[in-house]
């Protein structure tokens, strides 16, 4: 039995398919449905882990109807307690390279490393797969690949060594006593902390003094750019801009991204008219 862990309701998809079709993957695939690079990752007093993410969220997606409720922590935990009821039981992480998914593998090593040997890492970061055409291409996300490439994707897993344990519980706990609001992916491993304005220069490249739609905005840095931080992330720091005064919203910016406008402060310049005057 092995618990596949995996960052995402698009990542799990195939990951799901490829359980489903082999043996040696039978398990359950567990969906990690926070991004821990983006937010707080140091509780206070009182606090669970869970309860300090989902308030997060809820500030950065405000839901009154139906609050989020990040419960990443407890299904894990449950995870852990099965490998303790039975020593046959395996947990593995899919790990792309992407700041989610390195991230997750940081905040799962403390708890199932304690299960020595049974902890295991599938990372596709710079490996080559077939996409549906059978042409090579290099993932960035477990999303990317067919289910018939991960179930062969499965050779790939190893045990988590005790230096790496060390290592990276190390580094962790430095993420999570700098506490920032927002991490980037800086390739193997690596994880480094930024400011919440990290992203700001390239939003504001997109806007005008026209106003677009914020969806538009959002839409056109995730094409070119790609931004890790998704599109929820991107919704909220353009309020957070407008509210500094760094960007003007017409509409109502409570609602959904489409349903408001954006634009640099100022007016848009108009040629002077032209002034003719008799010559003597």
């Amino acid at each position: 039995m092995i618990y596949h862990f995996v960052v995402g309701d698009l990542a799990a998809q195939p990951l799901m398919e490829a359980v489903a079709a082999e043996e040696q993957l039978k398990g359950e695939v567990i969906v990690l449905k926070d991004i821990l690079h983006v937010g707080p990752l140091k509780k206070e007093e009182g606090q669970s882990f869970s309860e300090m993410r989902s308030a997060y969220w809820q500030e950065i997606a405000p839901n009154e109807k139906h609050p989020i409720q990040v419960d990443d922590m407890e299904r894990m935990l449950e995870v852990s307690a099965a490998m303790y009821r039975d020593e046959s039981v395996q947990a593995w992480i899919w790990m792309a390279p992407w700041p989610a998914d390195v991230c997750a593998y940081y905040w799962l090593l403390p708890y199932l490393t304690k299960h020595k040997g049974r902890f295991h890492i599938v990372n596709i970061a710079g490996l080559p797969f077939l996409d549906e055409n059978g042409k090579v291409f290099y993932p960035k996300s477990i999303s990317q690949i067919l289910p018939k490439e991960l179930v062969k994707a499965r050779r790939l897993a190893r045990q988590v060594t005790p230096s790496e344990m060390e290592v990276d519980t190390d580094e962790w706990k430095k993420l999570v006593e700098e506490n920032a609001p927002l991490r980037t992916h800086e390739g193997g491993k690596k994880i480094v902390s930024r400011e919440v304005s990290h992203y700001d220069a390239w939003l504001l490249s997109f806007c005008s003094l026209q106003f677009q739609k914020g969806s538009k905005i959002v839409r056109q840095i995730l094409h070119k750019y790609m931004v890790p931080p998704g599109d929820t992330w991107l919704g909220w720091r353009l309020r957070q801009l407008a509210a500094e005064g760094r960007l003007v919203i017409q509409g109502d910016p409570g609602r959904a991204l489409n349903e408001f406008d954006v634009k640099l402060p100022g007016e848009i310049e108009t040629p002077a008219a032209t002034q003719t005057g008799e010559t003597s």
